[in-house]
């Protein structure tokens, strides 16, 4: 093959031989000098007439010559390939045609062939490269799905590797001799000239040495459709999320790792799911389907493109398999350390695959890595950048972000390290919005969401990681305690459990063919169904079963956020049909509030500042606050709660469409509220041990929803519960010391065994009073559809953009 000293393309030198070549002639016009697989066409002018009686004899040497030329040179049979005179890289047999003649050109891309002799010195059985062939072959077809063909062979084990010089300056490509093997720590310290085997490099200034003529070549769009296999990457940081897939279905040479039986076994039977095991990885970490996984949220087939991408990158449509490289390793990677930005040049060590497409795949890692940084799959979270992520053709100059909650602050610090301008505008005097975290009573007790439904890939998740924040798992017992202090079998609460579950599944049954002028309250179905189970089943609850069907009730009204009559029954679960955020429940001890602040670092948010209106009839957006304050930007983003939008606390110019302002009031505001008291010490351990909470089974159905289920916020003495259902109008004009003479009356009965002490300190929340929320979380009304939230999210003219929890529907910031 060619060495090192070749990497120049050596025109100078092929020049020479095409002169040799055409000694005791003028080449014609129009003649093409050799250079490493690029054509020079250089023109010389004719200086002599033959004379006239030579002419023919003339024409007669030139047709022998040309005959002599064929037989020598032989052009590459791929069409459309540049290389006029193709130059072996194997230099794997003793026979090998190099630069020279040979009877066939195996053609891998435009610059990179093999010759007949080198194809037969691997695939004749009587050849010495025989048994390496083999050997590479049975290992491919352990572990790999394509075929083992030897072109496959060439491009995985014969290639020479490209390397980029890290100087700043220089960045050229070089190729690397044959012996030599890339890997990440070489690709990141290689400079020109690099001399290996403490050998010292002396001489010329080689950055200042030419760069191939090849590589210039593989930047251009015709190039990647003349690559005859893709790339397959060795040692990806994606290897050991995705064990159970074949290798080259994902991006991977199926000869990078030994053969495994039970694997191979695996990837065979796709009806058996694995589970992820990478030391020192986050458990909530699940960037990747499994086979036969679906429905995490945040997750990607590994070995298929999604719809966007496929829009974003349609040069992949045909075979994905380079982009699926690059996407599953910067996935890959991200999770792997998410506490520090992640780059090409952090990526681009990783990409070790053999020959020129090593430089392609460098080039496109710009592309898809800030593609999945605007889909929000890597680069986010709290990350302190110094430099925008994006190019600043993909940003707005500057965004307004009305109310700085959760979504606000998330939104607003993305789009700033995207490099936008952003002004946040809050109401209140405190950031947070619906995350308000309170310490009074020797612990921090969220006065609104502290529990994370579903931790796996959830943001939140994430960001904790960032910061070091521990999430404390919830455990799943949840005992049943009667008023009169005993505790509910197990056996009942499962059986009412699995009869509540199969009245849902009813219900779920009868939607399939309703319409949205067929729907009727949640509560009103589940009344019907269960009615028609009793009658045609013949069983009879007992009243006890029939509180803990109660209790479970009360529990789906705590999910929906109101109660059952003002639900849909046609769309109660409109976000299961959506990915979820599954896994564990978690309550974050430490409370939200330190993740938001984190978020707050660096933004310019101007507190007491409530947004009174929305103009974007012109070219930029004006904003006006209550004060008379007024803001201009290209786009502003509204993450203000359901409640705001519903009553017209913001004016938009002009108003909102039609089909907008119809799935804002498709939609209900939910209620619950929440109680925390501080006991001189923990009275309840002996009874619950050790579980993270206990349910309370309602004395009857008026009660359902008062205190149905106390968290203990462990390790102090302190117990929250929550207010739900038909039991928020109920305590809604109660004064705070009224309400929790009603709870303890309920833990006096629920540990009547024991004398309940006096709470030392409490608290009790009124978000139904709160004029900037008036909500705890939405839902679907009667009559209504979860595509609302769809419709809701919309974008309006460009300019005017909405988030949040009520545009989500899928929500992680519950209780």
């Amino acid at each position: 093959m060619l060495s090192d000293a070749d990497y120049s393309g050596n025109a100078s030198g092929n020049a020479r031989r095409a002169r040799k070549r055409s000694s005791g002639e003028s080449p014609g016009d129009g003649q093409t000098l050799r250079s490493s697989g690029r054509q020079t066409n250089v023109r010389v002018k004719r200086t002599n007439n033959p004379p006239p009686g030579q002419s023919k004899r003339k024409a007669t040497d030139t047709e022998e010559e040309d005959d002599q030329s064929e037989k020598k040179y032989r052009k590459c049979e791929k069409a459309g390939c540049s290389a006029t005179y193709p130059v072996c890289f194997a230099s794997a047999s003793d026979r090998c045609a190099k630069n020279g003649y040979t009877s066939r050109w195996y053609h891998l891309s435009c610059g990179e062939h093999f010759c007949n002799e080198c194809f037969d010195h691997y695939y004749r059985s009587h050849k010495d490269g025989y048994e390496v062939f083999a050997l590479w072959k049975k290992v491919w077809t352990s572990n790999g799905k394509s075929e083992p063909s030897l072109k496959a062979f060439m491009a995985d084990q014969q290639l020479p590797f490209w390397v980029q010089c890290t100087k700043l300056d220089c960045g050229k490509w070089r190729q690397l001799t044959k012996e030599i093997q890339l890997t990440a720590s070489l690709a990141a310290a290689y400079r020109c000239g690099m001399k290996f085997n403490n050998i010292k490099s002396e001489g010329l200034d080689h950055c200042s040495q030419p760069e191939d003529l090849r590589v210039a070549e593989v930047s251009d769009s015709w190039w990647h459709s003349m690559l005859i296999l893709p790339p397959l990457f060795k040692d990806s940081p994606a290897g050991p999320f995705l064990a159970a897939y074949y290798p080259d279905c994902v991006g991977m040479s199926p000869s990078g790792a030994a053969s495994n039986p039970s694997l191979s076994e695996l990837r065979a039977d796709h009806c058996r799911a694995v589970p992820l095991q990478i030391p020192g990885l986050c458990p909530y970490f699940q960037p990747f389907y499994q086979p036969n996984e679906c429905g995490k949220a945040l997750c990607v087939r590994p070995d298929m493109m999604e719809l966007d991408e496929l829009y974003e990158f349609p040069e992949f449509s045909r075979d994905p398999t380079m982009y699926l490289a690059l996407r599953n390793l910067i996935l890959a990677s991200w999770h792997k350390n998410c506490k520090e930005v992640l780059t090409a040049q952090k990526c681009g060590v990783h990409i070790i695959a053999r020959g020129l497409v090593r430089v392609r795949c460098v080039q496109e890692m710009d592309r898809v890595l800030h593609f999945m940084t605007r889909k929000g799959l890597i680069n986010t979270g709290v990350l302190a950048v110094k430099r925008p992520l994006l190019p600043e053709r993909h940003g707005s100059r500057n965004v307004i972000v009305i109310g700085a909650g959760a979504s606000g602050l998330a939104a607003a610090r993305q789009l700033q390290n995207f490099g936008t301008q952003v002004v946040v505008l809050e109401a209140r005097e405190r950031i947070g919005g619906r995350v308000w975290d309170d310490t009074s009573l020797g612990t921090t007790v969220g006065r609104g969401a502290q529990i994370v439904n579903g931790c796996v890939n959830n943001p939140i998740a994430l960001m904790c990681e960032q910061m070091g924040i521990k999430m404390r798992k919830l455990g799943e017992r949840c005992d049943l305690f009667q008023e009169g202090g005993q505790v509910t079998d197990p056996a009942i609460d499962k059986r009412m459990d699995f009869h509540f579950n199969g009245i849902l599944d009813v219900v779920s049954e009868w939607r399939k063919d309703k319409s949205q002028n067929q729907d009727t309250p949640l509560r009103e179905k589940v009344q019907e169904v269960k009615k028609n189970f009793l009658q045609e089943s013949g069983i009879q609850f007992s009243e006890l079963e029939e509180k803990v069907l109660q209790f479970h009730l009360s529990n789906l009204e705590y999910a929906c956020g109101s109660t059952l009559d003002q639900v849909s029954a046609r769309s109660w679960d409109h976000n299961e049909f959506f990915a979820q955020f599954s896994g564990d429940h978690t309550l974050l001890a430490k409370g939200y509030s330190a993740v938001l602040h984190k978020l707050a670092e660096g933004l310019d948010i101007r507190t007491k500042c409530p947004v009174q209106a929305v103009d974007y009839s012109g070219d930029v957006v004006k904003v006006t606050s209550s004060n008379g304050s007024q803001w201009t930007a290209q786009k502003v983003l509204v993450t203000v709660p359901l409640t705001l939008l519903q009553k017209n606390s913001i004016q938009f110019h002009p108003a909102l469409p039609e089909r907008k302002l119809k799935a804002i009031h498709s939609l209900g505001a939910g209620i619950i509220e929440k109680i925390a008291l501080q006991f001189p010490y923990r009275f309840w351990d002996n009874k619950i041990q050790g579980a993270d909470y206990f349910g309370h089974i309602p004395p009857g159905p008026d009660k359902r929803g008062m205190f149905s289920v106390f968290y203990d916020m462990e390790p102090q003495a302190v117990l929250m519960s929550v207010i739900t259902g038909d039991a928020v109008p109920a305590v809604r004009d109660m004064e705070d010391k009224e309400v929790v003479d009603e709870c303890m009356k309920v833990l006096r009965e629920l540990f009547k065994e024991q004398d309940v002490p006096e709470p030392l300190h409490f608290f009790v929340t009124h978000w139904s009073r709160d004029p900037w929320s008036q909500m705890s979380y939405s839902f679907v009304k009667t009559g209504g559809s979860g595509e609302a939230y769809d419709i809701l999210a919309e974008d309006v003219q460009g300019k005017v953009f909405f988030a949040g929890e009520n545009e989500s529907g899928n929500r992680s910031l519950k209780e």
